[in-house]
């Protein structure tokens, strides 16, 4: 790797992108100017051979995924966002799903007897899916499933929670950890800076309340995840302030798995007059996070909101996850325009989709911790025909 990157730092003459590639070399911290040099200065290759240099240093070719499944309760929701294309307003609730919770219960046992090792909750802000609703599904999910990892609800969803509740962040999470939650999405945080935020979201939680939501959780022993809604009206600094964020409360906390850069999709939605990012601005960006958030342990690509080629390119652009099987049919993806319509794969072709380009596939737990290791495991991968 270092002849690697010495050829990187030796090819270029502008001298702020070869400081830039120095410190990679180096493991020396970005500054936020920098962060901003790389999106406007560095050509994809460029960019892309840094990220590559810190995956491969981290993590080798090794490529995760896990097991997992996804119960979305409802897409009623009490927000009104305007780049969402999955929630319906509470006032037009009957366009919309609620699921009761025997019905939750249920999914849940249709994985009865599979190697599952995780159940995914979010879903929108219905105001009758309260605090004890959900405490009183987990308590049956954990009754039923003692092993399940709950993963569940985002920072919007809990704020609501919360306040109705007429609890501070700590007692809420306390009481819902207490109950089964064993760590928290990364979704809700789109983009911090309140100017933006202001436009696209103005009547849910900051990014303020956001961070401390976490930070709470972080402090109880949980792990969780952050997000970054990417590609409508923000500018670059924006995304640096951002990720600025994150990384301070990663610095004080330690307590974030992994970063997951969500591609906005103008599908169905009150932005849909904004032009969508290209494959190329989006592998930039996945390389910029991998090089600017240097606490952060993983970097994750959402496969059904890439598709199934673009997640295998982004392995080459610092992301070294590509989520999991997702057996469901997650909609809020899908009904934004995501190029995946169907978006489940078996462990077979997720194994396939890693090895074709020369990774290795191991299946984690939500933890991260190594559940088996693939790539030795002929057996696993299944015929290129029988991937689309």
């Amino acid at each position: 790797m270092s002849t690697s990157i010495d050829t990187l730092i030796t090819s270029t003459s502008d001298t702020a992108l070869k400081t830039i590639a120095e410190k990679v070399k180096q493991q020396i911290r970005i500054t936020d100017e920098e962060g901003i040099i790389l999106f406007e200065r560095a050509s994809l290759p460029f960019a892309g051979a840094l990220a590559n240099f810190i995956r491969e240093r981290l993590h080798g070719d090794t490529t995760y995924f896990n097991r997992n499944f996804h119960i979305e309760p409802t897409n009623v929701c009490v927000f009104s966002c305007k780049f969402c294309s999955y929630s319906r307003l509470y006032a037009k609730k009957e366009e919309g799903w609620e699921l009761s919770i025997d019905q939750m219960l249920d999914i849940v046992k249709t994985y009865d007897g599979k190697p599952i090792t995780e159940v995914h909750i979010v879903g929108g802000v219905h105001p009758k899916m309260n605090m004890d609703y959900f405490i009183e599904l987990m308590q049956k999910i954990k009754a039923h499933r003692p092993d399940l990892h709950v993963k569940a609800f985002t920072a919007v969803e809990l704020d609501y929670m919360f306040r109705k509740a007429k609890l501070s962040v700590e007692e809420g999470m306390k009481r819902l950890h207490d109950a089964g939650l064993d760590s928290l999405p990364g979704g809700g945080a789109e983009i911090f800076a309140p100017e933006i935020r202001e436009q696209i979201c103005a009547d849910k939680v900051d990014g303020e309340g956001w961070l401390k939501i976490h930070e709470t959780a972080h402090q109880l022993g949980m792990h969780t995840n952050a997000t970054m809604l990417y590609g409508h009206i923000e500018k670059y600094k924006h995304r640096i302030d951002h990720m600025r964020r994150l990384r301070e409360l990663q610095d004080k906390t330690g307590g974030f798995n992994t970063f997951i850069p969500l591609k906005f999709r103008n599908q169905d939605n009150d932005m849909s007059y904004v032009t969508e990012s290209t494959i190329t601005e989006d592998m930039r960006l996945y390389a910029i996070a991998r090089i600017y958030l240097d606490n952060f342990p993983h970097l994750k690509a959402y496969w059904p909101m890439l598709g199934r080629e673009n997640a295998q390119l982004s392995l080459s652009f610092g992301v070294n996850d590509i989520d999991g099987t997702i057996d469901d049919s997650t909609k809020i993806y899908s009904m934004a325009g995501s190029e995946e319509q169907t978006p489940a794969m078996s462990t077979a072709q997720l194994v396939t989709l890693i090895k074709q380009v020369k990774r290795k596939p191991v299946e984690r737990d939500t933890l991260y911790n190594v559940v088996k290791d693939y790539s030795l495991d002929a057996a696993a991968a299944i015929p290129d025909a029988q991937l689309n």
